[in-house]
C-alpha cells in the first residue's frame, strides 16, 4: 500500500473528509488531494511535504514513521536541511566599526564647562551693601518673583508593543524572525504543542518553514501565517502583510 493510499484510508476510517483534515492541519486541500494520490509536487520540496505527511498522519490517527520510511525510500535519501540553507537574511548585516573616544576633546569640554560655572558664580555673587538697602532689595525681589504655574505638558504615555505568538499545533516549526534591519530577534525549531510569544515594539520580519502546521496570533487575533517561503512583515497595530 503507498503512502496515499495508506493515508486515504486511515482518514475514510476516521470518517474524516478533506475538508475536516485541511482544517484541523491548516494544510490546503489540493495537497492533500495529491498526497493520497501520491503526487508530492505540491508540497514544495521534501521537507515539506514530510511535514505534510506527519501532519495529515496525525489527524487522522496513523502512525507517520512508516510513512516517512516509505516516503524517503521511494522519493529519494533525504536532503541535509541547516537554519542556514533555509533562512537566509535578504540583506548582509553590517556592523558598525567602533571608533575610539576622542580625550582630547573631552578635557577641553570639561575645562570650558569649569570655567563657565565660576565665571557664572563670580558674576551672580551679590554686592555688599547696608543693612537697610539689602532689605529693600528682598522686599522688591520677594514681589516681582512669578508664582509658580502648573505643568501644561502632555503626560508621558508608553508606545504601543505587538504582541505575536506562533503555536506549533500539528507539527515542528522552524522560526525565523529578525528586525527591518537585519538583527536576528529568534532562530530555532519549535517543537509540536509548544508556543512562542514575542512583544515587540518596532516591526519585524517573520519567516516559517512549516506554516501549515502554525497557528500564528497578533495581539490576540488569529493572523494566515501564509505558504511556505513567504516572509511576514508584522508591526504595531497589527499590521500584518507579505
Amino acid at each position: 500500500m503507498t503512502i496515499g493510499d495508506a493515508l486515504a484510508e486511515a482518514r475514510r476510517q476516521a470518517g474524516l473528509t478533506i475538508t475536516q483534515v485541511s482544517q484541523r492541519t491548516c494544510i490546503r486541500e489540493t495537497i492533500i488531494r495529491g498526497i493520497e494520490r501520491n503526487d508530492f509536487s505540491a508540497c514544495g520540496g521534501d521537507f515539506y511535504a514530510r511535514g505534510h505527511i506527519r501532519s495529515i498522519a496525525r489527524a487522522v490517527g496513523a502512525d507517520p514513521e512508516p510513512l516517512i520510511r516509505e516516503y524517503d525510500a521511494t522519493q529519494g535519501a533525504p536532503e541535509a536541511i541547516t537554519a542556514a540553507d533555509v533562512f537566509e537574511p535578504s540583506t548582509p548585516i553590517k556592523l558598525k566599526e567602533r571608533r575610539r573616544p576622542n580625550w582630547s576633546l573631552a578635557l577641553l569640554l570639561v575645562l570650558a564647562a569649569i570655567v563657565g560655572v565660576a565665571t557664572y558664580h563670580f558674576l551672580s555673587a551679590p554686592a555688599k551693601s547696608d543693612p537697610a538697602t539689602a532689605a529693600k532689595t528682598s522686599q522688591v525681589r520677594s514681589h516681582d518673583t512669578p508664582k509658580p504655574t502648573k505643568s501644561t505638558e502632555p503626560p508621558v504615555t508608553h508606545h504601543h508593543r505587538t504582541v505575536i505568538k506562533v503555536t506549533a499545533v500539528s507539527g515542528d516549526c522552524w522560526v525565523y524572525m529578525t528586525t527591518t534591519s537585519g538583527r536576528v530577534v529568534y532562530m530555532g525549531v519549535l517543537p509540536a504543542g509548544s508556543s512562542k510569544t514575542w512583544r515587540m515594539r518596532h516591526r519585524v520580519h517573520l519567516r516559517l518553514a512549516n506554516p501549515g502546521a502554525v497557528k500564528l496570533t497578533v495581539d490576540g487575533k488569529t493572523e494566515s501565517p501564509g505558504v511556505q517561503g513567504l516572509t511576514l512583515t508584522i508591526g504595531p497595530g497589527r499590521h500584518v502583510t507579505a
